[in-house]
């Protein structure tokens, strides 16, 4: 049987194939771009819903990176054979921006969420058991669009934005979401759940940036923003306006379900620098 992992190259399928490839599994990887050849995958070039290889093999379990609409999409019309497990990834931001100022944010929360239903139900026309992993903030192969391109802009220009705010975060590395998918293929206790994952560690929004910028290779000056500025920000740039709004808000995960059907405990915020540029 193959596994056919969805976003195989985006930045938790780059530590979840060589983890999937040495439990023994056959791997069938789709990516819209060419990848370069990896021992034990197959990749293919493709994307949801409609551009998806065809025949595919059968299946022991389908894990999926992307957008899930899309992917329930194409499960409705899918002719599968048997039943394969479903793992798929959401985001906190289904929660966390349900209430948003900004219209926009609250129709990512909306997409999300209905995007999780609709998985839910594709699913169980197949028979197909699932599990949702909503993951916080995501770091560790420099392909994120959050961190990384703090760090990599700040490496540039040698100063480092610092905004005073002490909301919580908690950025979870992209090896413990891998962990958590191969923890999820073999836990039928997970099955139609959605778990939260955040990492080991709950810091202050200041602390987060301030152990960014002490993870890089060449110094930079710190450029601490008040929270009058912010506030002037929020106001002055419409596509801040969001994230700006939540620098006192505590975006964290509970991560008791995670640990107790899944048994992964996410390691604490320790980054290094070769974790914000893309990783071969």
């Amino acid at each position: 049987m193959t596994v056919l992992v969805i976003g195989g190259s985006s930045q938790i399928g780059h530590f979840l194939l060589p983890r999937l490839g040495a439990s023994g599994e056959a791997i069938l990887a789709l990516s819209r771009q060419p990848q370069a050849p990896r021992a034990g995958v197959d990749w293919r070039h493709g994307a949801l819903p409609g551009h998806m290889p065809e025949p595919l093999p059968a299946l022991s379990a389908i894990i999926s990176f992307g957008p899930l609409q899309p992917l329930a999409d194409w499960l409705d019309r899918s002719a599968l054979e048997g039943a394969p497990r479903v793992i798929a990834t959401s985001s906190m931001s289904a929660e966390s921006k349900r209430d948003s100022a900004v219209p926009a944010e609250r129709e990512i929360s909306r997409q999300l969420r209905e995007g999780e239903q609709a998985l839910a139900a594709a699913c169980a026309r197949h028979g197909c058991a699932w599990t949702v992993l909503r993951p916080t903030l995501v770091y560790g192969a420099g392909l994120d669009r959050s961190l990384s391109p703090i760090a990599r802009r700040a490496m540039r220009l040698r100063l480092f934005p610092l905004p005073l705010a002490n909301g919580l975060r908690q950025p979870v590395h992209a090896d413990d979401i891998a962990q958590a998918v191969l923890a999820a293929l073999d836990c039928p206790a997970a099955a139609g759940k959605t778990l939260s994952i955040g990492g080991g560690e709950r810091l202050p929004y200041r602390q987060m940036f301030a152990r960014v910028r002490h993870s890089l290779s060449r110094s930079t000056v710190p450029l601490p923003l008040p929270a009058w500025l912010l506030r002037l920000g929020r106001g002055a740039v419409p596509r801040l306006r969001g994230p700006l709004s939540r620098l006192e808000s505590d975006l964290v995960a509970d991560n008791a379900e995670l640990q107790r059907l899944l048994g992964v405990h996410p390691r604490p915020f320790q980054p290094d620098c070769s974790m914000w540029f893309p990783q071969p």
